[in-house]
């Protein structure tokens, strides 16, 4: 057992400041260069650090999951909820802009990673595209309608503090940012480490999102179903939403998992397609 123990602690330790040093892998290339203002480049940098080190980023097989995503719906503005050190920003951020988009916004928790991406962005030539906002998503997404810089979700990218999915989709809802016919949401994560709410919620009926939607509003996030590293990971102590979540259970979803043949992992893709009265 000491034995196990030891070497979970000596990855841990190895692992740490793994964020600081994929930017100083980076930025000590030989053919600096050649990379900047390359999107692909700098992203294919990042799979190339994620050989040795873990990275929670979309990676490559998930990646054009999303990017066909955006081929296909054309957003003006796309969404992100978790920027980490700046992955799929970079990524997706260059495939709205060739797809004709107008902006990319990344919602960011940590300011140290904030700080990385906005980095590897701007190296990457998006630095007057992608926009990192920091702080609470559930904030920021309520400053971003308050503010009228957003009316609608066109797409939306979750990638962020696991049991925030659903609340936080719920507060797009309420705000009226979820349009049947133009909302697209994609989730990461959610065979693994997995997500059992957020799944369970874009793939009711809105007969069983009513019934849930009568006990009233809740200010908590539903950890059933989580590992506990997952549930104590990000928010610390401010672990509960920000507002009173109730969402809009009258909308009507059509959601499918998008899984790479043979990954572990997947993506959920969410179109809202309509509104059920009554």
């Amino acid at each position: 057992m000491a034995g196990k123990q030891n070497q979970s602690t000596s990855a841990r330790s190895r692992e740490q400041g793994k964020e600081q040093k994929l930017l100083e892998f980076i930025f000590s290339q030989p053919d600096l260069d050649s990379i900047r203002n390359n999107p692909q480049k700098v992203v294919d940098l990042i799979d190339k650090f994620s050989e040795t080190y873990s990275f929670m980023t979309v990676g490559p097989e998930k990646g054009p999951i999303v990017t066909d995503l955006i081929t296909k719906y054309r957003p003006q503005t796309m969404i992100e909820l978790g920027c980490y050190v700046g992955y799929s920003a970079i990524l997706y951020g260059d495939a709205v802009r060739r797809a004709g988009g107008k902006r990319y916004l990344s919602l960011e928790l940590n300011p140290e990673f904030a700080e990385i991406a906005r980095k590897l962005i701007e190296l990457a030539g998006l630095g007057d595209f992608v926009t990192i906002l920091v702080g609470r998503s559930d904030v920021l997404l309520n400053q971003l309608y308050e503010s009228g810089q957003v009316k609608e979700i066109e797409l939306l990218f979750i990638d962020h503090y696991k049991p925030a999915y659903t609340t936080d989709l719920k507060l797009c809802e309420q705000l009226g940012l979820i349009v049947p016919g133009v909302s697209v949401i994609a989730a990461d994560n959610v065979i693994y480490p997995g997500n059992p709410p957020y799944l369970e919620y874009v793939r009711s009926s809105v007969e069983k999102k009513r019934q849930e939607a009568a006990k009233g509003p809740v200010r908590t996030y539903v950890t059933e179903g989580f590992l506990e590293r997952t549930v104590n990971a990000y928010m610390g102590d401010e672990s509960a939403p920000k507002f009173e979540i109730l969402g809009n259970p009258n909308l009507v979803y059509e959601s499918v998992l998008r899984q790479p043949e043979g990954y572990k992992d997947a993506i959920e893709v969410t179109r809202c397609v309509g509104v059920q009265e009554g």
